[in-house]
C-alpha cells in the first residue's frame, strides 16, 4: 500500500515532465533533398536540425555535392592520388542527395598464415611502391603511376553496394543500450538460430573512446563524422584532422591536411555529418502500404521471422544526451524520435559474407550488416553487391542464420509470397 500511495502523490509538476520526456514523435520523412544542380537555390528540405551559427543546410548540401579534383588554388580539397568518385553526390544519389546509388566499390584481401584474413598489398608505380593496410582497392587515379591492380595473390574480393545515407542521423542517436538489447534478445526469439553481433569501433573524433559500429557494411563505423573522414580519405582521397595521412605519396600533388575549415570553423566533413544528421527518414510508398496486400505482407514479414533481423522501429535517446564519446549532443530535432528503418544495424552470417574483415575481430570474415530496408521502393538491385535483380531472389539468398525464416517464405503459398513481396515494395 505504501508504494501506491507513494506514487499517488508524485507533485503534479514531475509526472508531466516524465510524460512530456517520455513522449516521442515520429521522425520526418520525405525525399527533400533534390540535387542543387537541377535547383539553384535550393529546395531541400531538413529535418528541423539547429544549424551551428552561420551554416545552413544548403551549404552543408553544397559541400556534400562539391566536386574535387587533384589540384587548384590554396585550400582546395585535391583529389587522389588514389579514388573512386569526385563528390559524395557522385555516389549517394538516386532520387535525391544522400540516397544510394548503383555503384559499387571493390574489396580485397587474403588469408595470412594462420587463416585470419589480411589487407591486400596491392603495387603501384611499376612495382616500385604499394598501398596496404586497407582493403578497398580504388577504380580511379590521378594519374598512370598510382593506378591499382589487383594481383591473383588477393583472392577474397567482393562489390559492395553504396548504401543510403537519409535518416543516418536517427540511427547515430540511438542509445547503445538498444542495439546491446536487440543482439541479446534475437536468440531467444529465434530458437538460437539469430544472434546479431555488436562490435566496439575507435572513434575518430574522440580519440581513446570507442563506440558500437553502425555504419557501413561491416559496422566499421561508429559516427557519422568518422564515417565522413574515413569516406573522404578511402573514397575521394582527401585528407582531414581525422584522417591525415595520404595512402601514397605517388603522384601526390597536395601536402598537409587538404581539408581545412572554412570561415565558420567547419571543415567539409563538418558539413557531411551536419547534412547526413539533417536529412528526413526514407519515405514509404503509402498508398501501396495501404492496399490489402501489403498489409497481409506485413503481418507475414512479422509472423515469419523476418522483423528479428529487420526490426521495424527503433527510438532514438532524449535530445540533450551527450554520445560519440563526449563529442556530439543529441539535438532537439533528433532526440526523442520514432523511426522505422526495418533493419538492426548488427553483423550477421546471412550465408552471403564477403570474407573481408573491417574493424570488427576475425569472426565478422563472413558476417555483414542488415541491410535497412527504408527506401526499398527505389532500389532496382539488391543486397551488399547489388546481385539480386529481384526481392525473390534476394530473400531466396538468405542462407545461414537467416535458414529457418527463408524456409518459412518458400513454405508460404504463391499468393503470400506475392503479399509479403508487395509490403517489401512499399518500404
Amino acid at each position: 500500500m505504501d508504494r501506491k500511495i507513494t506514487v499517488l502523490f508524485v507533485p503534479l509538476s514531475i509526472s508531466i515532465a516524465l510524460l512530456a520526456q517520455q513522449a516521442a514523435t515520429e521522425a520526418p520523412t520525405g525525399f527533400d533533398t533534390p540535387t542543387l544542380s537541377d535547383n539553384p537555390g535550393s529546395q531541400s528540405v531538413s529535418n528541423g536540425i539547429v544549424q551551428p551559427p552561420g551554416d545552413t543546410f544548403a551549404l552543408d548540401q553544397s559541400q556534400f555535392e562539391r566536386k574535387h579534383s587533384p589540384s587548384g588554388p590554396v585550400g582546395a580539397l585535391g583529389l587522389g592520388p588514389v579514388y573512386n568518385a569526385t563528390a559524395c553526390s557522385d555516389c549517394h544519389q538516386n532520387v535525391v542527395t544522400g540516397a544510394g546509388s548503383q555503384f559499387t566499390e571493390l574489396r580485397a584481401g587474403h588469408l595470412d598464415a594462420n587463416g585470419n584474413f589480411a589487407n591486400p598489398v596491392i603495387p603501384i608505380n611499376g612495382g616500385n611502391n604499394a598501398i596496404m593496410g586497407r582493403s578497398i582497392v580504388n577504380d580511379r587515379a590521378i594519374c598512370e603511376a598510382a593506378s591499382e591492380h589487383l594481383p591473383d595473390s588477393e583472392n577474397i574480393h567482393t562489390l559492395r553496394a553504396v548504401l543510403n545515407t537519409l535518416g543516418d542521423g536517427f540511427v547515430e542517436a540511438v542509445a547503445d543500450g538498444t542495439f546491446l538489447a536487440i543482439a541479446a534478445n534475437q536468440p531467444a526469439v529465434s530458437h538460437g538460430q539469430i544472434h546479431g553481433e555488436v562490435v566496439q569501433i575507435p572513434i575518430l573524433e574522440a580519440p581513446g573512446q570507442m563506440g558500437i559500429g553502425k555504419f557501413g557494411w561491416k559496422d566499421q563505423q561508429p559516427t557519422l563524422l568518422s564515417f565522413a573522414g574515413d569516406a573522404y580519405l578511402m573514397e575521394m582521397g582527401v585528407t582531414s584532422r581525422l584522417r591525415p595521412t595520404e595512402v601514397t605519396q605517388v603522384c601526390e600533388v597536395n601536402t598537409g591536411i587538404e581539408d581545412v575549415p572554412d570561415n565558420l570553423g567547419l571543415a567539409n566533413i563538418d558539413h557531411f555529418a551536419q547534412f547526413i544528421r539533417g536529412t528526413k527518414a526514407p519515405p514509404r510508398d503509402n498508398a501501396l502500404a495501404a492496399t490489402p496486400d501489403a498489409l497481409a505482407g506485413h503481418d507475414l514479414f512479422v509472423s515469419i521471422g523476418c522483423v528479428t533481423c529487420h526490426v521495424e522501429t527503433l527510438t532514438t535517446a532524449q535530445a540533450g544526451t551527450v554520445i560519440n564519446g563526449g563529442t556530439y549532443k543529441v539535438p532537439e530535432a533528433i532526440g526523442n524520435k520514432i523511426f522505422h528503418p526495418f533493419g538492426d544495424f548488427l553483423l550477421h552470417n546471412v550465408g552471403t559474407g564477403d570474407g573481408i574483415v573491417q574493424g570488427g575481430p576475425p569472426d565478422t570474415a563472413n558476417k555483414l550488416r542488415t541491410a535497412p530496408l527504408w527506401g526499398l521502393h527505389i532500389r532496382s538491385r539488391f543486397m551488399h553487391d547489388l546481385a539480386s535483380l529481384t526481392l525473390d531472389d534476394a530473400i531466396e539468398r538468405h542462407k545461414g542464420e537467416a535458414e529457418g525464416v527463408t524456409g518459412a517464405y518458400s513454405a508460404l503459398s504463391p499468393a503470400q509470397q506475392v503479399q509479403l513481396i508487395t509490403f517489401l515494395k512499399s518500404l
